[in-house]
Protein backbone atom coordinates (compact mmCIF):
# COMPACT_ATOMS: atom_id res chain seq x y z
CA UNK A 1 0.00 0.00 0.00
CA UNK A 2 1.25 3.26 -1.26
CA UNK A 3 2.03 5.76 1.81
CA UNK A 4 0.47 9.04 2.47
CA UNK A 5 3.50 11.05 1.48
CA UNK A 6 3.71 9.25 -2.12
CA UNK A 7 -0.76 10.00 -2.59
CA UNK A 8 -0.47 13.31 -1.98
CA UNK A 9 2.38 13.82 -4.33
CA UNK A 10 0.34 12.39 -6.89
CA UNK A 11 -2.39 14.62 -6.32
CA UNK A 12 -0.17 17.38 -6.34
CA UNK A 13 1.08 16.29 -9.60
CA UNK A 14 -1.86 15.67 -11.44
CA UNK A 15 -3.35 19.35 -10.25
CA UNK A 16 -0.02 20.71 -11.81
CA UNK A 17 -1.18 19.27 -14.92
CA UNK A 18 -4.56 20.57 -14.92
CA UNK A 19 -3.47 23.58 -14.53
CA UNK A 20 -0.99 23.83 -17.47
CA UNK A 21 -3.29 21.70 -19.16
CA UNK A 22 -6.18 24.81 -18.48
CA UNK A 23 -3.24 27.37 -18.90
CA UNK A 24 -2.20 26.19 -22.14
CA UNK A 25 -6.01 26.09 -23.43
CA UNK A 26 -6.89 29.51 -22.26
CA UNK A 27 -3.37 31.00 -24.00
CA UNK A 28 -4.45 28.77 -27.44
CA UNK A 29 -8.04 30.18 -26.75
CA UNK A 30 -6.23 33.93 -26.56
CA UNK A 31 -4.45 33.01 -29.67
CA UNK A 32 -7.53 32.07 -31.57
CA UNK A 33 -9.22 34.90 -30.96
CA UNK A 34 -6.96 37.34 -30.81
CA UNK A 35 -8.54 39.19 -34.24
CA UNK A 36 -11.68 39.86 -31.94
CA UNK A 37 -9.83 41.05 -29.25
CA UNK A 38 -9.87 37.82 -27.22
CA UNK A 39 -12.41 37.26 -24.15
CA UNK A 40 -10.66 39.98 -21.35
CA UNK A 41 -11.29 42.71 -24.44
CA UNK A 42 -14.17 45.15 -24.61
CA UNK A 43 -16.78 44.77 -27.76
CA UNK A 44 -18.91 47.27 -29.31
CA UNK A 45 -22.13 45.64 -31.23
CA UNK A 46 -23.04 47.28 -34.54
CA UNK A 47 -26.15 46.32 -36.46
CA UNK A 48 -26.73 46.90 -40.57
CA UNK A 49 -29.93 46.08 -42.33
CA UNK A 50 -29.59 44.01 -45.61
CA UNK A 51 -32.13 43.39 -48.65
CA UNK A 52 -30.73 39.70 -48.36
CA UNK A 53 -28.43 37.45 -45.80
CA UNK A 54 -26.29 36.17 -48.88
CA UNK A 55 -25.88 32.91 -47.34
CA UNK A 56 -24.58 34.61 -44.34
CA UNK A 57 -24.11 32.48 -40.94
CA UNK A 58 -23.86 33.60 -37.22
CA UNK A 59 -19.95 33.88 -36.87
CA UNK A 60 -19.11 34.95 -39.96
CA UNK A 61 -16.28 37.21 -39.94
CA UNK A 62 -16.37 41.19 -40.20
CA UNK A 63 -14.00 42.74 -41.91
CA UNK A 64 -12.61 46.24 -41.66
CA UNK A 65 -11.02 47.04 -44.86
CA UNK A 66 -9.55 43.41 -45.57
CA UNK A 67 -9.03 43.06 -41.96
CA UNK A 68 -10.78 40.72 -39.29
CA UNK A 69 -12.04 43.01 -36.97
CA UNK A 70 -14.99 40.87 -35.26
CA UNK A 71 -17.82 38.58 -35.94
CA UNK A 72 -21.34 38.39 -36.47
CA UNK A 73 -23.22 37.67 -33.36
CA UNK A 74 -26.99 37.52 -34.55
CA UNK A 75 -29.21 37.72 -38.20
CA UNK A 76 -32.88 38.81 -37.21
CA UNK A 77 -35.44 39.54 -39.61
CA UNK A 78 -37.11 43.14 -39.08
CA UNK A 79 -40.87 43.34 -40.75
CA UNK A 80 -40.96 46.67 -40.35
CA UNK A 81 -38.45 47.19 -42.86
CA UNK A 82 -39.74 46.11 -46.11
CA UNK A 83 -36.83 46.95 -48.06
CA UNK A 84 -34.35 46.13 -45.85
CA UNK A 85 -35.43 43.05 -43.11
CA UNK A 86 -32.48 41.71 -42.97
CA UNK A 87 -30.74 42.68 -39.58
CA UNK A 88 -27.31 41.99 -39.20
CA UNK A 89 -25.46 42.71 -35.45
CA UNK A 90 -21.91 42.42 -35.47
CA UNK A 91 -19.24 42.27 -32.61
CA UNK A 92 -16.35 44.52 -33.01
CA UNK A 93 -13.35 44.85 -31.19
CA UNK A 94 -13.66 48.05 -28.34
CA UNK A 95 -10.10 48.63 -29.92
CA UNK A 96 -10.89 48.27 -33.40
CA UNK A 97 -13.90 50.08 -33.21
CA UNK A 98 -12.60 53.73 -33.23
CA UNK A 99 -11.34 53.03 -37.03
CA UNK A 100 -15.12 52.97 -38.02
CA UNK A 101 -16.80 55.84 -38.82
CA UNK A 102 -20.39 56.95 -38.70
CA UNK A 103 -20.79 57.17 -42.48
CA UNK A 104 -18.93 53.97 -42.82
CA UNK A 105 -20.30 51.24 -45.32
CA UNK A 106 -21.19 47.91 -44.78
CA UNK A 107 -21.23 45.07 -47.82
CA UNK A 108 -21.84 41.27 -47.73
CA UNK A 109 -18.75 40.48 -49.77
CA UNK A 110 -18.12 36.41 -50.76
CA UNK A 111 -14.46 34.74 -50.36
CA UNK A 112 -13.94 33.59 -54.00
CA UNK A 113 -16.68 32.39 -56.18
CA UNK A 114 -18.03 30.00 -53.94
CA UNK A 115 -16.89 30.68 -50.83
CA UNK A 116 -18.80 31.94 -47.44
CA UNK A 117 -20.39 34.89 -47.28
CA UNK A 118 -18.44 38.18 -44.84
CA UNK A 119 -19.41 41.56 -43.70
CA UNK A 120 -16.94 43.82 -45.35
CA UNK A 121 -16.64 47.51 -44.04
CA UNK A 122 -15.17 50.60 -45.91
CA UNK A 123 -14.00 53.54 -44.68
CA UNK A 124 -11.91 54.40 -46.92
CA UNK A 125 -14.40 57.69 -47.96
CA UNK A 126 -15.46 58.30 -44.06
CA UNK A 127 -15.24 61.93 -42.90
CA UNK A 128 -17.87 61.33 -39.53
CA UNK A 129 -17.09 60.44 -36.03
CA UNK A 130 -16.00 57.16 -35.25
CA UNK A 131 -19.06 55.11 -33.89
CA UNK A 132 -20.40 54.30 -31.23
CA UNK A 133 -21.84 50.97 -29.15
CA UNK A 134 -25.46 49.97 -30.98
CA UNK A 135 -25.34 52.40 -33.54
CA UNK A 136 -26.08 51.27 -37.05
CA UNK A 137 -23.75 51.74 -40.19
CA UNK A 138 -25.27 52.43 -43.75
CA UNK A 139 -24.74 49.64 -46.44
CA UNK A 140 -23.82 48.59 -49.85
CA UNK A 141 -25.77 46.41 -51.23
CA UNK A 142 -23.27 43.99 -53.69
CA UNK A 143 -24.81 41.38 -56.13
CA UNK A 144 -24.25 37.86 -54.71
CA UNK A 145 -24.35 34.99 -57.12
CA UNK A 146 -27.52 34.24 -58.17
CA UNK A 147 -28.11 38.13 -58.82
CA UNK A 148 -25.49 37.74 -61.23
CA UNK A 149 -26.94 34.54 -62.71
CA UNK A 150 -30.26 36.03 -63.09
CA UNK A 151 -28.65 39.32 -64.45
CA UNK A 152 -26.51 37.54 -67.49
CA UNK A 153 -29.44 35.10 -68.26
CA UNK A 154 -30.53 37.53 -70.61
CA UNK A 155 -27.02 38.17 -72.39
CA UNK A 156 -26.78 34.17 -71.83
CA UNK A 157 -29.91 34.18 -74.12
CA UNK A 158 -28.52 36.96 -76.78
CA UNK A 159 -25.38 35.27 -76.72
CA UNK A 160 -27.10 31.58 -77.73
CA UNK A 161 -29.06 33.87 -80.45
CA UNK A 162 -25.77 35.20 -81.78
CA UNK A 163 -24.05 31.74 -81.97
CA UNK A 164 -26.85 30.36 -83.78
CA UNK A 165 -26.43 32.85 -86.17
CA UNK A 166 -22.76 32.39 -86.83
CA UNK A 167 -23.67 28.88 -87.14
CA UNK A 168 -26.05 29.55 -89.92
CA UNK A 169 -23.30 32.16 -91.29
CA UNK A 170 -20.50 28.90 -90.90
CA UNK A 171 -22.78 26.72 -92.75
CA UNK A 172 -23.31 29.75 -96.13
CA UNK A 173 -19.63 29.99 -96.08
CA UNK A 174 -18.96 25.87 -96.02
CA UNK A 175 -21.30 26.21 -99.43
CA UNK A 176 -21.11 28.07 -102.74
CA UNK A 177 -23.90 30.57 -101.57
CA UNK A 178 -23.49 34.25 -101.19
CA UNK A 179 -20.28 36.22 -102.50
CA UNK A 180 -17.64 35.11 -99.45
CA UNK A 181 -19.00 31.06 -99.75
CA UNK A 182 -17.93 31.68 -103.58
CA UNK A 183 -15.19 33.53 -103.02
CA UNK A 184 -14.08 30.57 -100.47
CA UNK A 185 -15.10 27.42 -102.32
CA UNK A 186 -14.98 28.87 -106.01
CA UNK A 187 -11.71 27.68 -107.77
CA UNK A 188 -12.22 30.75 -110.42
CA UNK A 189 -11.34 33.21 -108.01
CA UNK A 190 -8.14 31.16 -106.61
CA UNK A 191 -6.92 30.44 -110.03
CA UNK A 192 -7.54 34.43 -111.19
CA UNK A 193 -5.83 35.38 -107.66
CA UNK A 194 -2.93 32.96 -108.59
CA UNK A 195 -2.57 34.34 -112.53
CA UNK A 196 -2.39 37.97 -110.69
CA UNK A 197 0.53 36.89 -108.66
CA UNK A 198 2.58 35.96 -111.54
CA UNK A 199 2.12 38.77 -113.46
CA UNK A 200 2.87 40.94 -110.62
CA UNK A 201 5.98 38.44 -110.42
CA UNK A 202 6.79 39.15 -113.97
CA UNK A 203 6.82 42.82 -113.00
CA UNK A 204 9.30 42.34 -110.58
CA UNK A 205 11.14 40.15 -112.79
CA UNK A 206 11.31 43.09 -114.73
CA UNK A 207 12.33 45.89 -112.63
CA UNK A 208 14.62 43.63 -111.34
CA UNK A 209 16.19 43.29 -115.19
CA UNK A 210 16.23 47.28 -115.85
CA UNK A 211 13.59 46.69 -118.23
CA UNK A 212 11.42 49.55 -118.80
CA UNK A 213 10.56 53.00 -116.87
CA UNK A 214 10.92 51.51 -113.28
CA UNK A 215 13.41 49.09 -114.34
CA UNK A 216 15.85 51.88 -115.80
CA UNK A 217 14.94 54.04 -112.86
CA UNK A 218 16.29 51.29 -110.53
CA UNK A 219 19.26 49.99 -112.39
CA UNK A 220 20.52 52.51 -114.19
CA UNK A 221 23.11 55.35 -113.10
CA UNK A 222 22.40 57.68 -115.23
CA UNK A 223 19.66 59.38 -113.32
CA UNK A 224 21.89 59.04 -110.41
CA UNK A 225 24.85 60.67 -111.91
CA UNK A 226 22.64 63.33 -113.73
CA UNK A 227 21.45 64.75 -110.32
CA UNK A 228 24.90 64.13 -108.55
CA UNK A 229 26.23 67.03 -111.43
CA UNK A 230 23.47 69.13 -110.55
CA UNK A 231 23.98 69.18 -106.79
CA UNK A 232 27.77 69.49 -107.69
CA UNK A 233 26.96 72.87 -109.99
CA UNK A 234 24.39 74.10 -107.18
CA UNK A 235 27.50 73.75 -104.77
CA UNK A 236 29.83 75.22 -106.83
CA UNK A 237 26.95 78.08 -106.60
CA UNK A 238 26.59 78.06 -103.63
CA UNK A 239 30.36 78.21 -102.63
CA UNK A 240 30.96 81.68 -105.14
CA UNK A 241 27.54 83.28 -103.19
CA UNK A 242 29.48 82.32 -99.58
CA UNK A 243 32.88 84.02 -101.59
CA UNK A 244 31.12 86.98 -102.15
CA UNK A 245 31.25 86.96 -105.78
CA UNK A 246 28.95 87.96 -108.79
CA UNK A 247 25.78 89.43 -108.18
CA UNK A 248 24.20 87.37 -105.80
CA UNK A 249 27.80 87.22 -103.40
CA UNK A 250 28.18 90.95 -102.92
CA UNK A 251 24.53 91.09 -102.38
CA UNK A 252 24.78 88.88 -99.78
CA UNK A 253 28.49 89.59 -98.42
CA UNK A 254 29.13 93.46 -99.41
CA UNK A 255 27.97 96.15 -96.93
CA UNK A 256 27.83 98.67 -99.51
CA UNK A 257 24.24 98.33 -100.25
CA UNK A 258 23.56 97.81 -96.57
CA UNK A 259 25.00 100.94 -95.98
CA UNK A 260 23.21 102.87 -98.90
CA UNK A 261 20.06 101.45 -97.31
CA UNK A 262 21.03 102.69 -93.86
CA UNK A 263 22.03 105.95 -95.72
CA UNK A 264 18.58 106.50 -97.42
CA UNK A 265 16.77 105.35 -94.38
CA UNK A 266 18.23 107.82 -92.66
CA UNK A 267 17.74 110.58 -94.87
CA UNK A 268 14.06 109.41 -95.32
CA UNK A 269 13.59 109.72 -91.80
CA UNK A 270 14.93 113.25 -91.69
CA UNK A 271 12.90 114.43 -94.64
CA UNK A 272 9.63 112.56 -92.56
CA UNK A 273 10.69 114.68 -89.70
CA UNK A 274 11.16 117.90 -91.85
CA UNK A 275 7.68 117.43 -93.32
CA UNK A 276 6.14 116.30 -89.86
CA UNK A 277 7.58 119.65 -88.18
CA UNK A 278 6.26 121.83 -90.71
CA UNK A 279 9.60 122.49 -92.70
CA UNK A 280 10.14 123.05 -96.20
CA UNK A 281 7.66 122.59 -99.47
CA UNK A 282 6.20 119.82 -98.56
CA UNK A 283 6.03 120.57 -94.63
CA UNK A 284 4.07 123.23 -95.57
CA UNK A 285 1.41 121.16 -97.85
CA UNK A 286 1.38 119.03 -94.82
CA UNK A 287 0.97 121.27 -92.03
CA UNK A 288 -0.32 124.72 -93.19
CA UNK A 289 -4.17 124.34 -92.70
CA UNK A 290 -4.43 127.72 -95.37
CA UNK A 291 -2.66 126.16 -98.12
CA UNK A 292 -4.78 123.03 -97.79
CA UNK A 293 -8.03 125.39 -97.64
CA UNK A 294 -6.76 127.26 -100.74
CA UNK A 295 -6.09 123.76 -102.50
CA UNK A 296 -9.42 122.70 -101.38
CA UNK A 297 -10.68 126.34 -102.96
CA UNK A 298 -8.87 125.29 -106.07
CA UNK A 299 -9.71 121.56 -106.14
CA UNK A 300 -14.02 123.08 -106.02
CA UNK A 301 -13.26 125.41 -108.46
CA UNK A 302 -11.91 123.20 -110.95
CA UNK A 303 -14.76 120.46 -110.15
CA UNK A 304 -17.28 123.55 -111.25
CA UNK A 305 -15.30 124.35 -114.40
CA UNK A 306 -15.28 120.59 -115.45
CA UNK A 307 -18.69 120.66 -114.13
CA UNK A 308 -19.73 123.83 -116.72
CA UNK A 309 -17.35 121.98 -119.29
CA UNK A 310 -19.31 119.15 -119.28
CA UNK A 311 -22.82 120.69 -119.29
CA UNK A 312 -21.59 122.66 -122.04
CA UNK A 313 -21.53 126.02 -120.66
CA UNK A 314 -18.81 128.62 -121.94
CA UNK A 315 -16.79 128.45 -125.00
CA UNK A 316 -14.60 125.64 -123.67
CA UNK A 317 -18.39 123.96 -122.73
CA UNK A 318 -19.55 124.44 -126.49
CA UNK A 319 -16.19 123.42 -127.98
CA UNK A 320 -16.66 120.16 -126.34
CA UNK A 321 -20.36 119.62 -126.37
CA UNK A 322 -21.73 121.64 -129.49
CA UNK A 323 -22.21 119.53 -132.47
CA UNK A 324 -22.05 122.85 -134.57
CA UNK A 325 -18.87 124.83 -133.32
CA UNK A 326 -17.31 120.70 -134.11
CA UNK A 327 -18.36 121.04 -137.83
CA UNK A 328 -17.02 124.92 -137.89
CA UNK A 329 -13.86 122.96 -136.80
CA UNK A 330 -13.52 120.21 -139.01
CA UNK A 331 -14.30 122.52 -142.06
CA UNK A 332 -11.71 124.39 -140.88
CA UNK A 333 -9.53 122.40 -140.83
CA UNK A 334 -10.46 120.52 -143.88
CA UNK A 335 -10.01 124.12 -145.93
CA UNK A 336 -6.41 124.20 -143.95
CA UNK A 337 -5.39 120.69 -145.57
CA UNK A 338 -6.53 122.07 -149.10
CA UNK A 339 -4.64 124.96 -148.61
CA UNK A 340 -1.64 123.29 -147.60
CA UNK A 341 -1.30 120.90 -150.42
CA UNK A 342 -2.72 123.84 -152.77
CA UNK A 343 0.46 125.17 -151.81
CA UNK A 344 2.67 122.62 -151.91
CA UNK A 345 1.19 121.73 -155.47
CA UNK A 346 1.84 125.60 -157.13
CA UNK A 347 3.56 127.87 -154.27
CA UNK A 348 4.72 130.20 -157.12
CA UNK A 349 0.94 131.46 -157.25
CA UNK A 350 0.83 132.02 -153.64
CA UNK A 351 4.37 133.09 -152.38
CA UNK A 352 5.04 135.81 -155.15
CA UNK A 353 7.33 138.21 -153.69
CA UNK A 354 7.18 141.99 -155.15
CA UNK A 355 9.97 144.51 -154.15
CA UNK A 356 8.89 147.87 -155.16
CA UNK A 357 11.85 150.66 -155.06
CA UNK A 358 11.17 154.26 -154.92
Amino acid sequence: MPGQREVRWSQLKVGVLVIVALATLAALIFLMSGNTGGFWAGHVKLRSYFENSAGLKIGAPVNLDGVTIGNVEAIHIDASRRLTPVEVVMKINKLRAKDIRTDSKSSLEQVGVLGDTVVDISSRHANGPPVENDGELPTTETPNLQDVIQASQGTIEQLDTILGKVNTIADALSTDKGSIGALINDRTVYNKGLQTLNELQSLVDEVSNGQGSIGKLVKDDTLYDNLKKATDGLNQIVDTVNSGKGSIGKLMKDDTLYNNLNASTKSLNEILSRINEGKGSLGILAKDPEFARKLNDAVTQMDSLLQQVNNGQGTVGELFKSRETADHLNRLLDSSNDLVKAIRTDPKKYLTIRLKIF
